[in-house]
């Protein structure tokens, strides 16, 4: 028995025989377009996913910070807690912050000129014939938390600046170990 033969399509013979050039460029802008739809975008979100990482760690360690840190708190901060430290004469400047859902509290401390502190109580709102001798108004508490300790070599002065609500009130103890020189210490804390 014989199987009939099927006619050849029309189009088989016109056909020019396959450039190898012409296969080998397809498939090359294939890969291409390929690397460029999937590898590029993924490539900026590795990037992208470790610049979030790192971001995160910054904070994480900026906030999960015990003690001071040396600098200046933002101007945020010093307006807030109204602890205006003075730009021309501080050195040495060191803070910290604390937030729960009573109090906050900023932790400052810095190193000033006899007339930086002048300026500095001043502009807090009283003079430094209010600080009582040998008065340490920073509670044990409170220099527990940022490992103050007023025990060294003085004279010692201290005072509390009490305003109404909401503003801050402020513990302030001076160390006139260099008369020069003081060493300021502040915790002004606010209550929401």
């Amino acid at each position: 028995m014989t199987v009939p033969r099927q006619p050849s399509s029309p189009d088989e013979g016109q056909r020019p025989p396959g450039n190898r050039r012409r296969v080998i460029r397809r498939r090359a802008l294939t890969l291409l377009t390929i690397v460029l739809l999937i590898g590029v975008p993924a490539g900026y979100l590795v990037i992208s996913a470790n610049q979030s990482r790192n971001s995160g760690k910054d904070k994480e360690a900026k906030y999960s910070a015990t003690g001071l840190t040396i600098g200046w708190p933002s101007k945020v901060q010093r307006r807030l807690y109204q602890v205006p430290i003075p730009v021309s004469s501080a050195k040495g400047v060191a803070y910290y912050e604390t937030n729960n859902l009573r109090t906050s509290r900023l932790y400052v401390r810095f190193r000033t000129t006899d007339s930086g502190l002048d300026k500095f109580l001043k502009t807090v709102g009283t003079n430094s014939s209010e600080l009582k001798k040998d008065e340490v108004t920073i509670s044990p508490r409170n220099q527990k938390v940022v490992g103050w300790a007023f025990d060294g070599p003085g004279p010692y002065g201290g005072l509390t600046h009490k305003q109404k609500n909401p503003e801050p009130t402020l513990d302030i103890v001076v160390n006139r170990e260099n008369p020069a020189k003081p060493f300021v210490y502040v915790v002004s804390t606010t209550t929401p």
